[in-house]
């Protein structure tokens, strides 16, 4: 890394930092929050962890007969995998007291689905997980278990949507609401209900092959042929103002309910404002 005159950085990446390991393509990449490790998933059944410095602490056999995707959770401790089995596989990456790795060990399966697994996403916590299949569905699933006491996740919800084959499916960070791509098409659920709230067609010229929401739940992100478009999460402030709703008449607290009031009247007002923008 070498500083430049501006005050900018100019970085040469090393070729030989990371040694070819892969036998077949290198499907999805990801870096854990924490910055302890790096996932590495070929199209075989292989997922590989690394350290920083490009040392593999350990290699996974999904067993999945191919991997179709991979990722890690947003808290830096869990590596999941889809492909062709019907399930989705979960392990944990352990790392001891002082920082030094010491395993990676199977957590929990997600098994409900009927056919393959195109893909699966983690809310922002790593308490909610949901996944789209090619049977034609998406499920959401309640994670917070003991998984160490032989502990299974929670299946929350099946709700039928349109598939195909390399579909993706995003959940937002507070879990309220899910996307699911198909093809160019994108559809929007509530996520406690299953209602489908928004669908929009024709996003991208090709296949949509990535979906994100933003930190912060505000927007949807999705990537196809050579384009990124940017979406406003109108399902999701729809279901915190219903959430908020419904918190209000629970309250007896005469505070709560003012700060409820208050952030009900927010959330409505910036809600207004997309929408407003939206019709001009």
């Amino acid at each position: 890394m070498a500083k430049k005159d501006d005050g900018t950085f100019n970085f040469t990446a090393n070729p030989e930092d990371f040694p070819q390991r892969h036998k077949a393509i290198v499907i999805n990449i990801g870096i854990a929050e924490t910055g302890k490790f790096i996932m590495s998933a070929s199209s075989d059944t292989t997922i590989l962890v690394w350290d920083l410095k490009g040392e593999v602490l350990a290699s996974i056999n999904t067993n999945q007969m191919t991997n179709s995707y991979a990722a890690i959770s947003p808290c830096g401790r869990f590596i999941a995998s889809c492909g062709f089995t019907p399930d989705v596989k979960v392990w944990e990456v352990c790392f001891g007291k002082s920082g030094e790795f010491k395993e990676v060990v199977r957590a929990f399966d997600l098994k409900g689905h009927s056919a393959g697994v195109h893909s699966f996403a983690f809310s922002n916590d790593s308490r909610r997980m949901a996944t789209v299949s090619k049977d034609g569905t998406w499920k959401l699933w309640d994670t917070d278990v003991e998984y160490k006491k032989q502990q299974d996740p929670y299946l929350l919800r099946t709700v039928p949507c349109k598939s195909s084959e390399g579909s993706r499916i995003a959940l937002s960070p507070d879990a309220r609401v899910v996307a699911v791509s198909n093809g160019c098409d994108i559809a929007m659920y509530n996520a406690a209900t299953g209602e489908l709230e928004e669908e929009f067609h024709g996003v991208h010229a090709e296949e949509i092959n990535n979906l994100k929401f933003d930190i912060n739940g505000r927007f949807l992100v999705s990537s196809g042929d050579r384009a990124i478009r940017v979406f406003h999460n109108i399902t999701g402030y729809r279901a915190a103002i219903q959430d908020m709703q419904a918190m209000l008449k629970k309250a007896s607290n005469e505070g709560m309910k003012q700060r409820l009031q208050q952030q009900i009247q927010d959330a409505q007002s910036a809600l207004d404002t997309v929408l407003a923008g939206h019709k001009d």
